[in-house]
């Protein structure tokens, strides 16, 4: 009540920001009619100015008024548009390291331009990021002209670039690209081989266009990139005929009843659990074939192997759907985007998934796959000096935004007032009955020639739905995953005279509906076309678009409600942009996955037992709003996730700065002698102390172990007992030092054979070939400590906490072992000539070339070995390590 009263006599914080920045406004609309009287070269040499004055330690926002001036001046002159008073707002929210939240068709392509121009006069480089190649390669094309008139450059960074072209983009003024590419490019610069073969330079300032779907959406899934490992294509192909012979268990077991099944579904969770009797039954099956000893059980340690190709079979069989969550295409399972509807060529889900998938729909195996390095976009992206983001829909997850990326929300104002209906969500007993009423909508709306946009959440709704169309003669396309590379073009077209679209899902697509068709691509589609052309097709246009005005705008039709409200309002926004008329309307039935999971059994029986006539519907603000309390629920369970996931990775994060520091100095350092000699040091010192304790009685030292160890790691024969025996005034500090001293003379020797400057250059290869080897084991390692660490919950230990602890264990290990390698290799290593050096290099060179993949691990299906454990009891401790009670905690979800 106070924060109400409070909020109504001082206004909200996003109203104070917007009150400040209008006043900023004020200044740059007065500085127009200033840059309006300038020449074309005078306008273009503010730049060359502006960078001075950056130089001489003038502040980038106190260049705001003139420099937004200049590109609103330049926008005007190269595009014919002026930037509204708004989106100069939404310049300053971005500029300031923020989000800005502005709705579909407002206009944030040309936003971005503002913070961009801005921040590219540091000569640092900024990073525009977008959701996929067609978006970055368009935004890069229309701004260039633009920026090039400022005298700045423009770069693209796309998939399957060459390094030269790559090198390029990234040393423009701005460069536009992809969310996926920036974040392989970093991986792939920390494991280049030499200073000239990276890329980036620091990451110094971004604008990430549809922040919601990068930062939040994609942020549960970590970028990886992986090498191939064994081959197992004979395994997944014999387990993949054993899945189709077990049986799932109908319901819970009720007491005294036995057990019927093999395993069980958690349709929440997305997981699958084994029975005993399942366990039995695959037991049997696998001895059967010969896959197993017999007596063998499944869970033994020698069976891990075996248990882990089971689940994943079983996921890939019960869980994966084609269509749904993939689709086979050119003899390839290729993963779709279950928040776009993308299909994400080259991606592959890892822990053996994708191979089983590929062993179910009869397609060639390919190799499982070994982590080389690995980010999340959570850590990735807080490296940036500065970070920024647009989008229209970010206030319902203003909180996540604040809480993991310090990036506050600010809901910018339209342009024209908002004028869209949003009618009341309908919900029918089934899904025949939605269906049927969803087409008698859409044959309304094709009648008064109104255009339709049709939302579905799943590629197999979109066909199903486009089968009933077709049988009822209805002209319409489809733009899904089967069909992006149309895409521009079907959504152009969506908002002529009753056009019916269906979408896969909204969310990223980038274009505009615009009502009466996109009259800027309708005019490039002209050969050459004159000014009577050009004329036509824009009065053609004008009566178009007015008829549909007419006839209600866009009409909004969702099949059902996605898990997450945020996507809802993507498509609801899709309608209604820059003040024109619009309408949306969701229907539901009680079949839909989302209801079917979390709207209790009462409201179906209920609607039965009310005698509810066929094609009847429900509408009531009262099953609207449980259905909003479930999407909160999952938005909770994802939030949790994605938060899991950070603290977890956020202790990786701080071993892969480390380590990836460490790596960049000794590639760009050219002489490593004193590196090389500290490490040599700190080894024997080590290994002298393992046989020699400090500060210990010569009675507990065992020298013959000391000279076993020093011939065995150093080749080294050095006769220590003898020189204990010649000289009684050898103790323990001085008999170090004469061991240090022998090292340091041998490897000397070693130099003058070989020469200083061949041997610096083996040290160098030796010491980065390594650390990438030993950083790769450390990857697999930590994966594996990953996957089980929840189980330390069930032994009231913090699941958190062991994994910080086991981790560091393992760092220190790996820091340990990597020492004693390297120092171990340069003693043991003959070194005749430069060529010896030149071999190293190439055998490190050859391991780095080879096939690489980069793919995004699914957190939800990562947990193998967690999927194959009984369920948790409702009164046992939450494996998430709270120490609460089950149904307390991770319980009250489901």
């Amino acid at each position: 009540m106070f924060v109400k009263l409070m909020t109504k006599l001082f206004g909200s914080r996003n109203d104070r920001l917007l009150k400040q920045m209008r006043k900023e406004v004020i200044k740059i609309n007065a500085l127009e009619p200033v840059f309006e009287a300038l020449s074309d070269e005078e306008l273009k040499a503010k730049t060359l100015e502006f960078k001075e004055r950056v130089e001489q330690g003038e502040q980038l926002d106190d260049l705001i008024p003139e420099a937004f001036a200049v590109v609103r001046e330049a926008s005007k002159r190269v595009f014919g548009m002026r930037h509204f008073d708004v989106q100069m707002i939404g310049g300053m929210v971005l500029n300031s390291g923020k989000i800005a939240e502005m709705r579909t068709g407002e206009g944030k392509t040309l936003t971005a331009t503002l913070p961009a121009y801005l921040n590219a006069l540091t000569n640092k480089g900024v990073h525009v990021i977008t959701v996929n190649d067609y978006l970055a390669t368009r935004d890069a094309d229309w701004c260039r002209p633009l920026f090039e008139f400022l005298g700045m450059t423009v770069g693209c960074n796309v998939a399957g670039m060459a390094p030269h072209d790559k090198q390029e983009a990234y040393n423009s003024d701005i460069t536009y690209g992809t969310n996926n590419e920036f974040g392989f490019d970093y991986l792939r610069d920390n494991m280049a081989f030499s200073p000239e073969e990276r890329a980036q330079k620091p990451l110094n300032f971004a604008v990430i266009d549809e922040v919601d779907s990068i930062l939040i959406d994609e942020a549960r899934t970590p970028l990886i990139i992986s090498g191939q490992a064994e081959d197992s294509s004979e395994l997944y192909r014999n387990i993949n005929l054993v899945v189709p012979t077990l049986i799932q268990q109908a319901e819970e077991d009720k007491e005294g009843e036995e057990s019927t099944g093999d395993f069980t579904i958690d349709e929440k969770a997305k997981q699958i659990y084994l029975t005993e009797l399942g366990q039995v039954h695959i037991e049997e099956i696998m001895i059967e074939k010969g896959l197993m000893q017999q007596g063998d059980s499944l869970f033994s340690a020698a069976n891990i192997t075996l248990l882990h190709h089971v689940m994943a079979a079983l996921r890939a069989h019960k869980l994966f759907q084609k269509d749904v969550d993939y689709i086979v295409k050119d003899g390839e399972i290729v993963i779709v985007d279950e928040h776009t509807g993308r299909t994400m060529e080259g991606r592959r889900w890892s822990e053996g998934l994708h191979q089983a998938v590929e062993a179910k729909e009869g397609v060639d195996i390919q190799n499982e796959n070994q982590t080389l390095a690995s980010i999340t976009f959570q850590n990735f992206f807080r490296i940036y000096n500065k970070l920024s983001g647009m989008t229209g829909t970010a206030d319902t997850e203003a909180f996540e935004f604040n809480h993991i990326y310090g990036l506050e929300t600010v809901v910018i104002p339209t342009n024209q007032p908002m004028v869209r209906k949003d009618l009341p969500d309908l919900i029918y007993l089934t899904g025949e009955e939605k269906f049927e009423a969803i087409l008698e909508d859409i044959k309304d709306c094709v009648k008064r020639g109104q255009p339709v946009l049709v939302g579905t959440i799943s590629i197999e709704t979109s066909e199903f739905l486009s089968s009933f169309l077709k049988k009822e003669k209805i002209k319409h396309k489809v733009l899904n995953a089967k069909f992006h590379q149309q895409e521009a073009e079907i959504v152009a077209d969506a908002g002529k005279i009753g056009a019916v679209t269906i979408a896969t899902n909204m969310a990223g697509r980038g274009t505009d509906i615009v009502l009466g068709g996109n009259l800027s691509m309708m005019i490039a589609k002209l050969d050459n076309p004159s000014e009577e052309q050009i004329a036509k097709v824009k009065s053609d246009w004008q009566e178009e678009h007015d008829k549909v005005l007419a006839a209600g705008g866009l009409h909004i039709v969702a099949t059902e409600r996605h898990e997450s409200r945020r996507i809802d309002n993507q498509l609801r926004g899709r309608s209604g942009r820059q003040g024109d008329a619009g309408s949306t309307r969701f229907y539901l039935s009680m079949e839909d996955g989302l209801m079917r999971i979390f709207a209790s059994e009462r409201i179906s029986n209920m609607m039965r037992k009310l005698g509810m006539e066929r094609g009847e519907a429900i509408e009531h603000p009262w099953v609207t709003k449980s259905i909003e309390n479930a999407q909160r629920k999952v938005e909770g369970r994802n939030f949790d996730i994605r938060k899991q996931l950070l603290e977890f990775d956020d202790v990786s994060n701080d071993q892969r700065k480390v380590i990836y520091e460490q790596r960049n100095e000794l590639m760009d350092e050219a002489d490593i002698e004193e590196v090389i000699k500290a490490i040599r040091y700190d080894v024997v010192n080590g290994i002298i102390a393992q046989h020699i304790p400090p500060q210990s009685l010569e009675e507990m030292w065992d020298i013959t172990g000391l000279e076993e160890r020093l011939k065995g790691e150093l080749t080294l024969d050095l006769p220590i007992a003898k020189w204990l025996e010649e000289d009684s005034k050898l103790h323990e500090e001085t008999l170090r030092e004469k061991i240090i001293a022998e090292v340091e003379a041998s490897y000397v020797a070693k130099e003058e054979m070989v020469g200083a400057e061949v041997l610096r250059q083996f040290e160098k290869a030796v010491m980065l070939q390594s650390l990438d080897s030993h950083w790769k084991e450390h990857l697999a390692a930590m994966d594996h400590l990953r996957q089980g660490i929840h189980l330390r919950g069930y032994a009231q230990k913090n699941p958190k906490q062991e994994f910080k602890r086991e981790s560091f264990e393992l760092f220190t290990e790996l820091l340990d072992t990597l020492k004693y390698d390297v120092i171990g290799i340069l003693s043991k290593v003959q070194i005749k000539a430069e060529s010896d050096v030149e071999a190293v290099e190439e055998q490190h060179r050859k391991a780095e070339e080879m096939p690489k993949e980069f793919t995004h691990e699914s957190v939800l299906e990562s947990d193998s070995e967690q999927a194959a454990l009984p369920r948790v009891g409702r009164n046992e401790p939450c494996p998430c390590g709270s120490g609460k009670k089950y149904k307390q905690c991770h319980g009250k979800l489901t």
